[in-house]
């Protein structure tokens, strides 16, 4: 199995999507590349992830980048949907210097390469959200969500 750290907005509503798609094992809501040990405060520059573990003979990272652009406003600096600051901004980011390449490559291939503002970055700390931000829209489905239901439920299989 392997981990990428996938960022778009609100991680309710990612990590709810992220967790329907065929290959992806597991999902944990949480905080990446910020300056802090802890989550006190604004957060430090933390952007809101979702941990992703998948299984990389069913989905690549290229899939996965795919998949996000689906739910995400690519151009949108520090915001989507009503939710704003620069810890709701776009990212990817890994340990594994390959899904780095291939979320570059993504970005490249595309002809709007230089409207995209969705950063890719080595991970250089991570840290998990609450227990109440973990699948929070599963158990509270009509809180405020950037990503229309449909998309929400479009890999769903069960």
């Amino acid at each position: 199995m392997k981990i990428v750290y996938l960022a778009g907005g609100c991680l309710w509503g990612v990590q709810a999507f992220i967790k329907t798609l065929p290959g992806v094992v597991s999902t944990e809501a949480g905080r990446a590349n910020g300056a802090t040990d802890t989550l006190d405060g604004e957060y430090d520059g933390y952007a809101e992830c979702v941990k992703t573990t998948f299984n990389p003979d069913v989905v690549t990272v290229d899939d996965l980048m795919y998949y996000l652009f689906e739910i995400i406003d690519p151009y949108s600096v520090n915001r989507q949907g009503e939710d704003v600051g620069k810890k709701y901004r776009n990212g990817v980011y890994s340990e594994d210097p390959l899904h780095l390449e291939s979320a570059r490559a993504f970005i490249h291939s595309r002809s709007d390469v230089d409207r995209i503002a969705v950063e890719v970055l080595p991970l250089t700390n991570y840290i998990p959200s609450a227990d109440e931000h973990q699948d929070r829209l599963d158990r509270c489905p009509d809180d405020y969500c950037h990503i229309p239901k449909a998309l929400l439920t479009k890999y769903k299989t069960s």
